[in-house]
């Protein structure tokens, strides 16, 4: 009897092994919580705002810093991110300083703004879908969802850490923070593409 015990055991135990895929086996082999720096060297946002219904202007802002601590097991996560406003550059000069200006970003009084996000979506294998929270411009804060394009974690040979980062988009109301100058001409909704990469201790 015991022998047939431990055989129903020893079967049990290869098929749920032979179940568990790649990247669900590296799943379980992080499910614990982990901090990440973010790089800034591969961290920075683009925005673009359709222009008089006709052209789109776009623009980047950047590198960025901050952290991100995310639990891929407890599909949790925290994210700290810093975004020099100072930094922003359209590739035109006149409208780089336009832009900064009190009645649009207000550059000179609010030389930053900030995203804090505390609620994560995770696919089944672990993987970033979506990070909500709030986005602070001009000292005004706005709910804020990104989702992610696409995301992944990969080992770095020359680091010798694990690197995780995507691209993330998401959508805002530039006049919800008090930018609306120009508004309907320059249109109001702004379009972000978000690119992060973020490296373990």
């Amino acid at each position: 009897m015991a022998r047939l015990v431990a055989r129903v055991a020893a079967s049990a135990l290869l098929c749920a092994c032979a179940s568990v895929t790649p990247a669900r086996a590296q799943l379980l082999a992080t499910a614990h919580p982990v901090t990440y720096q973010l790089d800034p060297a591969h961290t920075g946002a683009m925005f673009e705002v359709r222009h008089f219904g006709t052209s789109t202007l776009r623009g980047i802002v950047g590198p960025m810093t901050g952290e991100v601590t995310i639990d891929r097991g407890a599909h949790t996560g925290d994210l700290r991110l810093r975004i020099p406003m100072t930094t922003l550059n359209t590739g035109v000069p006149a409208l780089d300083a336009r832009l900064k200006k009190p009645d649009l970003l207000a550059v000179g009084e609010y030389p930053e703004a900030y995203f804090l996000a505390t609620h994560f979506k995770f696919d089944a294998d672990g993987g970033v879908q979506e990070v909500r929270g709030e986005f602070i411009v001009r000292g005004v804060s706005q709910p804020l969802s990104l989702f992610a394009r696409h995301f992944a974690c990969r080992r770095d040979d020359r680091l010798a850490r694990e690197v995780c980062g995507g691209d993330f988009v998401g959508d805002l109301e530039r006049s919800d923070f008090g930018a609306n100058f120009g508004v309907p001409f320059v249109a109001d909704d702004v379009h972000l593409v978000v690119q992060v990469e973020a490296v373990a201790p």
